[in-house]
């Protein structure tokens, strides 16, 4: 689904060319470096082209540069080349060492503002917007494709195994998958990117410290708390769950996707965002559902927390440039553009307005479910246990973090020890963070 609006801007745009209103040969380029491939890749080429048709004074390049960790280092050695882009997209864990790129940073509510473009910061959704500012509330860098874990389940297949309901419980979840497997599917369930899903969001959705320091955000000086009784007890649990294909682990990002679409595993957490991968390559009827509670842990969800990643503005651009970078941001922002991206890929609306409009256009009664990701973000305010994470060297420490788990998955390591551990080498890469930032 096209929201109209967004079709009718090339067109109207496309007479104006005709006429000879837009001389594209004068049009200022805006470098946009972004780590979007695929399916996703050529949405993003759309956003750009519908963008360059409604104007001809400026012409967003996008440019694809890897995954987010080579589009991030990729960013940080131009601007040391002084080659940088106008705009580069950034993951969420991340954001603290684009916070520490002493000068080179261009704070996206500043930039606005000394562009002259209009904006109001109230439209973004909290949950989305709390991640990237300062603690004085500033906007550093502009949401774009913010998403959170959800439970995908196969309704297909609970219906041949007699399972009436999606898992509120982990206790659900382990009942569910022994009706899953006696029904004759190899596994009840996997997961994928197992840091954001079973440490950063299991902590949020149970309203759980990982660090000191609110998570990070109050200063570098702050040290990891996630080997506590709580995290240490679930990781136990599907470790244990592992050895009987109740669980069964199938790699570190989104490698366990055809676990799921290709009828192995009844049930599978990972990003809202793989809407569209499921959509094209399930073969049967799924659904999602919110992730699941550890009652022996809260009563009640808090929030989930956002994954994705957002646009960092950079400076060393001719002050003209930033006008440009601003009027896209605006595009890129409107209900029209967020809806047609939301509805596209599954990541969530980034503001109130965009989500007003999907439910208009009827989105969510065609689409059960999709709105999943949107009431996991907003159950709650967000409590300094469950707005985000900010830590230094994140990028790495997750890799730590990756590492211990698979530890507790293959047997090697009991979950204490591991996350015992895994805190202990994650404290020392802050430190190194820290030393590196004063």
């Amino acid at each position: 689904m096209v929201p109209t609006k967004f079709m009718m801007a090339g067109a109207a745009v496309a007479a104006m060319v005709a006429g000879g209103a837009v001389n594209a040969l004068a049009a200022t380029e805006i470098q946009w470096w972004h780590a979007m491939g695929g399916v996703n890749g050529e949405r993003v080429n759309k956003i750009a082209d519908d963008f360059n048709a409604t104007q001809g004074d400026y012409k967003v390049v996008p440019v694809y540069k890897g995954n987010y960790t080579e589009t991030m280092t990729a960013a940080i050695a131009a601007f040391r080349a002084k080659q940088q882009p106008h705009i580069v997209q950034v993951f969420e864990v991340g954001t603290a060492t684009m916070m520490a790129a002493k000068g080179a940073v261009y704070p996206v509510e500043a930039m606005m503002k000394d562009a002259g473009e209009p904006f109001d910061k109230s439209v973004y959704l909290p949950a989305v917007i709390s991640y990237y500012q300062t603690p004085q509330g500033e906007l550093l860098s502009m949401p774009f494709n913010s998403s959170t874990p959800v439970m995908w389940y196969n309704k297909d297949a609970f219906a041949k195994a007699g399972i009436a309901n999606p898992p509120v419980t982990w206790d659900d979840v382990k009942m569910a998958s022994d009706k899953l497997r006696a029904s004759g599917m190899k596994c009840g369930f996997s997961f994928g990117w197992q840091s954001w899903v079973m440490l950063e969001n299991y902590s949020s959705w149970h309203n759980l410290a990982v660090g000191t320091k609110e998570n990070g955000f109050a200063g570098f000086d702050t040290e990891f708390t996630f080997n506590n009784d709580a995290v240490k007890g679930i990781l136990g649990k599907v470790g244990e769950w592992s050895k009987d294909g109740t669980f069964l682990y199938g790699g570190r990002r989104g490698d366990s996707l055809p676990m799921f679409t290709n009828g192995e595993c009844g049930m599978w957490m990972n990003s809202s965002a793989y809407y569209g991968g499921i959509k094209k390559q399930a073969k049967f009827a799924f659904g999602q559902t919110m992730l699941p509670l550890d009652t022996a842990v809260a009563s009640k969800p808090q929030n989930s927390i956002i994954g994705g990643a957002t646009l960092w503005v950079l400076k060393g651009h001719d002050k003209g440039d930033y006008k440009g970078v601003a009027k896209f941001m605006t595009y890129l922002s409107s209900p029209e553009v967020q809806a047609w991206w939301h509805q596209e890929t599954g990541y969530v609306p980034i503001t109130t307005p965009a989500y007003e409009l999907s439910k208009k256009q009827g989105f969510y009664d065609q689409n059960p479910g999709t709105d999943t990701a949107i009431k996991q973000l907003s159950l709650n305010a967000p409590t300094p246990n469950s707005r985000g994470i900010r830590f230094g060297n994140f990028v790495q420490i997750r890799d730590v973090i990756n590492e211990e788990m698979e530890a507790i998955w293959n047997g090697s390591k009991s979950a204490s020890a591991a996350m015992d551990e895994a805190v202990e080498r994650g404290n020392a890469l802050l430190r190194k963070f820290e030393k590196a930032n004063k």
